[in-house]
Parts: structure tokens; C-alpha cells; sequence
């Protein structure tokens, strides 16, 4: 059997190669020193380059990364939480999503009991029998950035759902209590409220125009350390992780991203968020994932205006097909499209009339050969907005107008239960 991927996401305790370098406090608690760091920062003017050729013209001073470190310093905060874990098994229904992810995710028969992994089938009086475990209740750490100087905090949503405490702790040493002011289980991300004001928050950039090879510089928590500063480089953009979260095109960086980083800032080379750190690739060397600041900066205001998110959604899951698969079905080698895996029942899918083995060939003229693409196109809709698919059904074409739907809120809290990850494996807590 195929040896499974290792997914973590990166807000509890778990040890990942990666070399890290921590910011010392006494070099940053200073607000002078913080606003030496900004100022110097602002006048190197160190821009990341949108053309080869002024990639070739840029010029790093050798403080260039401290200045930058210094500086963001001050808004990133650590998040520690007290959280409950019970004994169920996580449901997650495959909605709009590949076909890898249908049934129960990586993870889902590992119990979990004072800590330690547990085998369902040597416990109990019988093989097989499960005990009725209590909840328990772990402390976890996690990382976040101030975004508003009123105490607006952006972290993921994976550190603070299900907490029955948090605890934020500025560079300063100040620690506040903490609010959770929404959660968007979706996008994993999540906004806190502290009681403070003045703050220094950090300016969102944008991730539209990032391309691998870009530096990037990430600073959070990793196993309990706070305010630990790593540096690398875009490796990749647009990355589909769907052991993850499916519903996100990550960035891939190799800056160390480890337990604990989860909910921290990915700068760019002029101190502005790109991306909030989420997950690693355990049995990998500094491959982590962020999710872009764009997706973000949307969601926090949503989440503190006490705004719905509406999401189009059209309820199935999907594979592609190979000459293995199009032979087994029938149908020539050669043949293209994404095959329908499942249909939610009541969802838009199913009330247009798509079958489990319909194949989607094309969506408004435009050909669909992968999940991915169908899935992104849905996405780039509106709620309530027509799409003309065309489909075989049996080996016949088959033409079906679907009325995109509003993604249900009872689908992301079963995709996410309360101190669980939504999905990859889960990591080992730091309990106390």
C-alpha cells in the first residue's frame, strides 16, 4: 500500500527539519528602535522585482532581512489556546472537490487519549471495542498578526476554533486575553479581538503578482518560540493541497514554516504581508504553504464587519479521467472531461439534474479537462448566476443549466469540528 502524505497543519507540536533564526526581544522592545527599523526599512525603497531584468538590477544591504524583521516584529503575536478534543471521527462530505477527497480524510481513525495516539483495535475489553473517552482538553500555540491598531488580529482557524481560552502575548510581553470576532472555516482563516489600542499592524501587500523565486520572509511561534524569523523564497504559486484545505490556491514557500508558525505573517522584501503561514509537508524539508494575503484581506473585513461570506458552490465531487478510467467506461481513449464522483443530494447539482458518472466536458462553451479548472470556474461566479454544462450522460451528450447555489454553513462546520484539523494529519498537541 501506498504510503500516505504526511499534512500537518502547522499550529501545534511537532519537530520539522528547518534552520530558523530568532529575533532577540531586547533588540526590538525598544519603540524608538522599532521606528528606526520601519524608517530604514522605507528608505532602502527594496522593491520585489516584476521584470527578469530588474531582478538582475536589485541590490539586498546586508541588513536588508533584519530591518525587515525588526520591523514586523512589533505586529506579530503568539496565541495560545486551551481547546477539547473528543473521540468522533471527522465528517467530511466532498463538496466541489477532487475525487481524492471523498470519504473520511488522512487521520480520520486515529484517536487520540491523555495525548497518546490509540489503536481502535486494542482497546477495550474486546478487539474493536472503544471505551466512551471523555473530552480532553490540550493547549496548543499558534501564531497571528495585528491588522487594525484597535486589536484586530488575523490567525487561522485551525488555532482558535473550538478554544475555550486564549491568550495573546504581544513582543512587548504584555498578554491580553483574546475574542475570537469570527471564524471562516473555508478559507481556515480567523479573526481575534484584543482589548487594546495603539498598536503597530502590519500592511497588507498583494499576492497577485508573486512568481517563484521571489524572497520571503516568515516570522511566528514555531514550537513555542516566539518571534522566530525565517527566510526563503516563493517556490510556487497557485498550489492545489487538497489534503489541506481544497477550497485554497496556497503559496509554497521553503522558509521554514513549523508547528506553531500557523496564523503567522509571509512578508515580502518590503515588510507587507503576502500570505498567513497554514501547513507543512511533514516528511518534506521546508515545504510549507500560506494562504495569499489577497483571499485574506477579504475575509478578515468580512469577519469584522459581521459580514456573511457567500460562496458559490454546486455540490459534487470530481475525478479525472485517464485512458484507464475513459476504457472502463466505455468510452474512447481519448476522451477528456471530469468525471462527477458524487452529488450532494438538495444541492444545485442535483436539482439541474447531474448524475453520479456524468462527465463535464465543457462549462459555457469553455472546455474542462480537470477538477481544478471546473473547480476555479464555479469560483469565479456569482451566486444565482447561470452556467450551461455540457455533459455526457451514458455516453451521450447531455446539456444542463445549473443555478449556481450558496455554500451551506453546515458544510463548514462538518468539514472543521471543534479543536480538529479540517483535514491532513493530525499533529501531536504541546498539552501542560
Amino acid at each position: 500500500m501506498q504510503a500516505k502524505k504526511a499534512l500537518l497543519l502547522a499550529s501545534t507540536f511537532i519537530v520539522v527539519a528547518g534552520t530558523s533564526y530568532a529575533i532577540g526581544r531586547s533588540g526590538v522592545d525598544s519603540q524608538s528602535e522599532d521606528v528606526w527599523a520601519r524608517d530604514r526599512l522605507e528608505s532602502r525603497s527594496v522593491q520585489t522585482a516584476s521584470s527578469p531584468s530588474q531582478s538582475a538590477a536589485l541590490s539586498l544591504g546586508s541588513e536588508t532581512f533584519a530591518d525587515i524583521a525588526q520591523a514586523a516584529a512589533p505586529s506579530v503575536v503568539n496565541i495560545e489556546v486551551d481547546q477539547q478534543i473528543t473521540n468522533r471521527l471527522i465528517s467530511m462530505p466532498g463538496m466541489d472537490q477532487p475525487f481524492g477527497n471523498l470519504g473520511l480524510p488522512p487521520g480520520a481513525f486515529e484517536f487520540f487519549f491523555n495525548g497518546q495516539r490509540v489503536n481502535p483495535g486494542q482497546m477495550g475489553r474486546g478487539k474493536g471495542m472503544l471505551p466512551n473517552l471523555p473530552r480532553i482538553e490540550k493547549r496548543n500555540t499558534g501564531s497571528g498578526f495585528i491588522i487594525r491598531p484597535d486589536g484586530y488580529i488575523l490567525t487561522n482557524a485551525h488555532v482558535v476554533r473550538g478554544t475555550n481560552k486564549i491568550k495573546v502575548t504581544l513582543n512587548d510581553k504584555r498578554t491580553l486575553p483574546g475574542k475570537v470576532v469570527g471564524i471562516d472555516t473555508f478559507s481556515d482563516l480567523a479573526v481575534v479581538k484584543i482589548d487594546a489600542s495603539g498598536l503597530p499592524s502590519l500592511k497588507m501587500g498583494s499576492s497577485a503578482g508573486l512568481r517563484p523565486g521571489q524572497f520571503a520572509v516568515a516570522i511566528g511561534s514555531p514550537l513555542g518560540f516566539d518571534h522566530t524569523v525565517t527566510l526563503g523564497i516563493i517556490s510556487a504559486v497557485g498550489r492545489a493541497v487538497t489534503d489541506v484545505n481544497g477550497n485554497i490556491n496556497f503559496i509554497q514557500t521553503d522558509a521554514a514554516i513549523n508547528p506553531g508558525n500557523s496564523g503567522g505573517p509571509l512578508l515580502n522584501l518590503k515588510g507587507e504581508v503576502i500570505g498567513v503561514n497554514t501547513a507543512i509537508q511533514a516528511n518534506a524539508q521546508n515545504i510549507g504553504f500560506s494562504i495569499p494575503v489577497d483571499i485574506a484581506k477579504t475575509v478578515s473585513e468580512d469577519l469584522i464587519a459581521n459580514k456573511k461570506i457567500v460562496r458559490p458552490w454546486l455540490g459534487i465531487a470530481m475525478g479525472e479521467i485517464d485512458e484507464t478510467m475513459a476504457k472502463s467506461l466505455g468510452l474512447p481513449a481519448k476522451t477528456t472531461g471530469v468525471v462527477v464522483a458524487q452529488v450532494i443530494e438538495g444541492s444545485p447539482a442535483h436539482a439541474a439534474g447531474i448524475e453520479r458518472g456524468d462527465i463535464i466536458q465543457k462549462i459555457n462553451g469553455k472546455d474542462m479537462t480537470t477538477a481544478k479548472e471546473v473547480q476555479d470556474f464555479v469560483r469565479s461566479r456569482k451566486v444565482s448566476e447561470t452556467l450551461n454544462f455540457y455533459l455526457l450522460h451514458d455516453n451521450a451528450p447531455k446539456a444542463v443549466a445549473v443555478d449556481i447555489g450558496q455554500y451551506p454553513d453546515q458544510i463548514a462546520s462538518e468539514k472543521a469540528g471543534p479543536g480538529e484539523p479540517d483535514s491532513g494529519s493530525p499533529a501531536q498537541p504541546d498539552e501542560e
